[in-house]
């Protein structure tokens, strides 16, 4: 006799279990394809484990940011999970649950991206999707999964014989005229965590209106199974290697701006892929170019447990200290790394003291807009004539001084919301204001030919990035891009060195002529059912109960992106979101957001001084407000939620 139902709902009466987790392990266990999800839910019920019951089954998976991601190791493994183990050490099986990353959410996902590409299409054309991953457990097994699925229901999939970087994804759907695109990875997120990354027929992350169109579909999918087409209607899956990775080489070639530079000041580098995928096109790229590039042997190998680092995250400075040591053994003047799916780059570079130093994701992506803005100038591709058609794109949290650099050159400045899909929509907005006569087949024009049209009939994306260390300097690709600005940041290196400057001095170098900016980064992680409806209640406390003084300054202005119509600089309205942003009267700001990808709340802190006087006295002042600003937020918050 099965007591599975009566345990269920007496753990719901008494409290272990909420409704929502039973509700969602009922739906599970009646679409399952297997005895797995039955015999992991019985262990746990029988260990009387219900807070893991709980993580795993108080949601069911849905599109944020990232698309989905969740556990695909839970923090208790169940026998059944660990059948037989799996490499790298992971167990065989990823974990039961509608809120993790498995196969009955993995299905769910592709079936309803192909439904949905499928009722987009029409009957005219057989759809094509691609179909990357990263280094992490289960990734590559989702990918062929996701391939194998396509093919069945009648696309024809590509999928690449190896762990590939995010943007080579957005790039294969592009370069070959996909309808849609999946990266199988969870970025730098732990290890136990994965995910599943979707893209439409612009290589951009999917935005509205397909997100809850397609969130439709995912969620009209109850069960695992399905029914494959007669062999005469399926589509083909085809396996892209070293061919298709030569085509993305090409295309970041086209970053470099003087290529002249890396020949007479080339660094020497330390590069690390932290045991993901950045090590497949950087390494090879820039030894073609001429720097001398060594690597760190024990993070080359390509391991989703990470066993380096504690996190993989090259935002962290101790993910690049094995890096670091590396290039004080050897002399090297930049240590870069990636995230395990390259579309984050970190970097630290040597002071004039000697010293390795790390830059925040603001000020690396500030020494790339300056620099290509002073070089497209100086290049005579952008002139007075032409300016007001040149932009930089980034996010609302991102610095300030990207906008004071960009209003220097008469250039214009988009705010977006956080999230690169929103900076690709804007690129595919530029794209589809060329006038269909004049662009013909965009993707197979040179970027000096989209370049011109741009200038001529649209906006000219110049640069786009956001404070969490991603950037990209060209449209052909429509994601964050570590390769890419693995390449923009050897020349601007290349760039200081022919000047006999360090990049710190560089950087200061804007400080001086632009004004000091300093923005800091916290975050609260919670995690599991608890912790979501604890972050849920912080950010909903700050909408409620905006505070009217903060750290003894009057707050001039309050946006609440989820509830308020508010515009960016080109009209547009934003889509809403959950973000609250905070100015003070004394020149401070602050913005609260729930993180789209991981259980945590985050905090950005921004602060500046304006340009002449002493700098480092202004770096030491507005280092101090801002701790000052930090620790009222933390008080604060005390009394929220």
């Amino acid at each position: 006799m099965n007591d599975l139902p009566e345990q269920l709902s007496a753990a719901v009466a008494n409290g272990q279990l909420l409704e929502s987790s039973k509700q969602n392990i009922d739906s599970l266990l009646a679409g399952a394809a297997s005895d797995l999800p039955m015999n992991s839910v019985k262990e746990l019920v029988a260990a009387g484990n219900f807070s893991e019951l709980n993580d795993r089954f108080f949601k069911t998976l849905a599109f944020g940011t990232g698309g989905l991601r969740g556990r695909t190791i839970g923090r208790t493994v169940t026998a059944s999970e660990q059948g037989n183990g799996g490499p790298n050490g992971r167990p065989e099986f990823p974990c039961v649950g509608t809120a993790s990353m498995n196969y009955y959410n993995v299905s769910r996902a592709v079936r309803g991206l192909v439904a949905y590409v499928k009722a987009f299409n029409g009957e005219e054309k057989r759809p094509s999707l691609a179909f990357a991953h990263d280094t992490r457990h289960f990734s590559r097994d989702f990918a062929d999964f996701c391939a194998k699925v396509c093919a069945d229901l009648g696309c024809d999939a590509y999928v690449f014989d190896g762990p590939r970087s995010t943007p080579q994804l957005s790039f294969a759907v592009r370069q070959l005229r996909c309808d849609s695109g999946v990266v199988i990875t969870a970025s730098h997120n732990p290890a136990h965590d994965c995910g599943f990354k979707a893209y439409f027929n612009d290589g951009g992350q999917i935005v509205e209106p397909h997100a809850t169109a397609i969130i439709k579909e995912v969620n009209a999918i109850t069960s695992e199974r399905y029914e494959p087409l007669p062999a005469d209607q399926q589509g083909k899956v085809t396996t892209l290697g070293a061919d298709f990775d030569a085509e993305y080489v090409e295309l970041l070639k086209t970053l470099l701006l003087q290529p002249a530079l890396l020949e007479t000041s080339p660094a020497k580098i330390v590069f690390t892929n932290l045991h993901g995928t950045g090590g497949h096109i950087n390494v090879p790229m820039l030894r073609g170019l001429g720097f001398e590039v060594l690597t760190v042997p024990e993070q080359d190998i390509q391991d989703g447990r990470f066993p380096t680092v504690d996190s993989p995250n090259p935002e962290n400075g101790p993910a690049l200290a094995m890096a670091i040591a590396l290039a004080d053994r050897e002399g090297a003047e930049i240590v870069i790394g990636t995230d395990p799916d390259a579309d984050r780059m970190g970097v630290a570079v040597r002071d004039a003291a000697g010293k390795m130093v790390l830059l925040t994701g603001n000020q690396i992506g500030s020494l790339m807009a300056w620099y290509r803005l002073k070089t497209m100038f100086g290049l005579g591709w952008l002139a007075n004539a032409n300016r007001s058609r040149a932009v930089i794109v980034k996010t609302f949290v991102t610095t300030g001084l990207q906008t004071a650099i960009a209003d220097s050159f008469g250039v214009s400045v988009v705010d977006t919301l956080t999230g690169f899909k929103y900076i690709a929509a804007k690129l595919r907005k530029y794209e589809d204001a060329i006038p269909a006569d004049k662009k013909g087949d965009y993707r197979s024009l040179t970027q000096e030919e989209t370049r011109k049209l741009r200038l001529e009939f649209s906006r000219f994306f110049v640069f786009g990035g956001e404070e969490s260390y991603g950037y990209l300097g060209s449209d052909a690709v429509r994601d964050k891009d570590a390769n890419g600005a693995t390449l923009m940041f050897a020349e601007v290196a290349a760039y200081a060195k022919s000047l006999g400057k360090t990049l710190p001095e560089l950087l200061d170098d804007l400080f001086a002529e632009f004004g000091y900016y300093l923005e800091i980064g916290k975050s609260h992680t919670m995690e599991g059912a608890d912790g979501a409806a604890k972050i849920q209640a912080l950010a909903n406390s700050y909408a409620a109960s905006p505070p009217a003084e903060v750290d003894g300054s009057q707050v001039t202005r309050f946006r609440d992106f989820s509830a308020q119509d508010i515009y960016d600089q080109e009209g547009d309205l934003l889509p809403k979101e959950k973000m609250l942003f905070f100015d003070l009267a004394d020149g401070r700001s602050f913005a609260v957001r729930p993180s789209g990808t991981e259980p945590k709340i985050k905090f950005y802190l921004f602060g500046k001084s304006p340009a002449g006087g002493d700098l480092a006295a202004a770096k030491q002042a507005v280092a101090g407000k801002l701790a000052s600003l930090w620790k009222w937020i933390e008080e604060d918050a005390k009394g929220r939620g």
